[in-house]
């Protein structure tokens, strides 16, 4: 529970089609926020104007990059981070275009909630129906769908019903329970239902955008989970007996006294204690940088994983894992790869490929290759033990990446264990 003085922080992603109006609706979040500077409005206001527009072009606000402005679309995750009095954000803009499907993988990976849009004139459409496949893979909690540019259909509440009921649909093939999703009307460019509620639609009496994400729950998924510490560096002072292993706490929370393993060795000890640069904590949760010291002078090196010693996580080189495909060049098996999971790089290969989803349909066959942005179900044997758990019980020990030995490139994103047959998202 926060106190007084310390606001909860919301992870959010947005998502959607191409042209359906995700980074306006983020500048317009910004700005109607009060959370942009004056000189950041100003250069928004010069722009649009030498763009020829009569009114200021939001989506500069998070575009960013020059090559972003000049195509209007988003090409890359654009993380901002925003406050009300109620709730601090830090909300990931996602592109839409089809390419970048991987950056929506990124921008999701992390998130509490997603903001999914889709363009009142158009509805649900393909790339809709393939983020939140992606979204619910990913096991985010909560979605929101915003029906954007609800102006243009002259704010028809049969068009907005239509398309809540066709999402509904999606969602619950999915696997989302229904209390999890929400749908909301809305207008980015002129502003109805982002902060303030519209007079434009008497027929809506739900929350503004910002009012859900002010009161939605925010409970990180990994911080019941037990204990996983993945070890980044050995702190071994010259002409000092301390040894501390530093790494950012990934599920759990760690504290003095605690029994853990050291995996993949299976190594016991007790936790001795738990340091920053600030000095002693009594305990630290997700997310927080730490040294840990061990009651035992044990063989700890980077790659081993401190985990609970009384819920420890399979070891296994024998993986079976869902994977979103991100390069050009497809994936057959007996590929070569190297795999990284939390702070290791193994080599792995690539074994059968079991199933294909396809996202229109939501069904799965079964392929001779990946291609890009498919997502599909392999096995994949690693040269080195991995200490895994389920995607599904620990987001940061259940999920890995796909790397070329050449180039350095990520090819894929990884989620141990988790089904193509999708079940309730928890």
């Amino acid at each position: 529970m926060s106190s007084p003085t310390q606001r909860d922080l919301l992870r959010f992603a947005t998502a959607g089609s191409v042209d359906d109006g995700k980074s306006t609706l983020v500048g317009r979040l910004l700005y109607d926020t009060k959370s942009v500077l004056a000189d950041q409005i100003e250069a928004v206001h010069r722009a649009s104007v030498d763009k020829g527009l009569a009114t200021p072009d939001l989506s500069l606000l998070v575009d960013g990059l020059r090559a972003e402005r000049e195509q209007g679309i988003t090409i890359d995750v654009a993380y901002r981070y925003f406050g009300t009095p109620r709730r601090e954000f830090v909300l990931a803009d996602t592109p839409g275009h089809v390419q970048y499907t991987r950056n929506t993988v990124t921008g999701a990976s992390t998130a509490e909630l997603a903001v999914l849009l889709v363009d009142a004139r158009h509805g649900v459409v393909e790339q809709t129906r393939r983020h939140a496949a992606v979204l619910a893979l990913l096991r985010v909690p909560r979605l929101v769908l915003a029906v954007n540019k609800i102006d243009l259909v002259d704010y028809d509440e049969a068009v907005f019903t239509a398309i809540a009921k066709d999402f509904n649909g999606l969602t619950r093939a999915l696997g989302y329970p229904e209390e999890r999703v929400v749908t909301i009307p809305v207008s980015a460019l002129v502003g109805d239902n982002v902060v303030d509620a519209s007079a434009n639609t008497p027929w809506y009496s739900g929350p503004t955008l910002l009012e859900h994400l002010e009161s939605v729950p925010v409970s990180s998924p990994d911080a019941d989970a037990p204990l996983r510490v993945p070890v980044q560096y050995v702190i071994r002072p010259a002409r000092s007996d301390y040894r501390g292993y530093a790494g950012q706490v990934a599920a759990g929370t760690v504290r003095p006294g605690q029994p853990v393993l050291v995996l993949p060795e299976g190594l016991p000890s007790t936790v001795e204690a738990v340091d920053t640069a600030d000095g002693e904590l009594p305990e630290a949760g997700v997310g927080r940088s730490v040294t840990v010291r061990l009651a035992d002078d044990l063989d700890v090196a980077r790659g081993s994983v401190i985990v609970d010693a009384a819920q420890p996580p399979a070891v296994t080189d024998e993986l079976e894992a869902t994977l979103c495909w991100l390069a050009e060049r497809p994936l057959r098996p007996g590929a070569r790869l190297l795999l990284k999971h939390g702070t290791r790089v193994t080599q792995a290969i690539v074994g059968a490929l079991h199933d294909r989803l396809d996202t229109d349909t939501l069904t799965l066959t079964t392929p001779d290759r990946l291609e890009i942005n498919d997502i599909g179900r392999v096995s994949i044997r690693t040269a080195d033990p991995l200490p895994v758990d389920d995607y599904a019980d620990s987001r940061a020990t259940g999920s890995f990446l796909l790397i070329d030995p050449p180039t350095g490139n990520t090819l894929a994103a990884g989620l141990v264990g988790t089904p193509l047959t999708l079940g309730t998202v928890a």
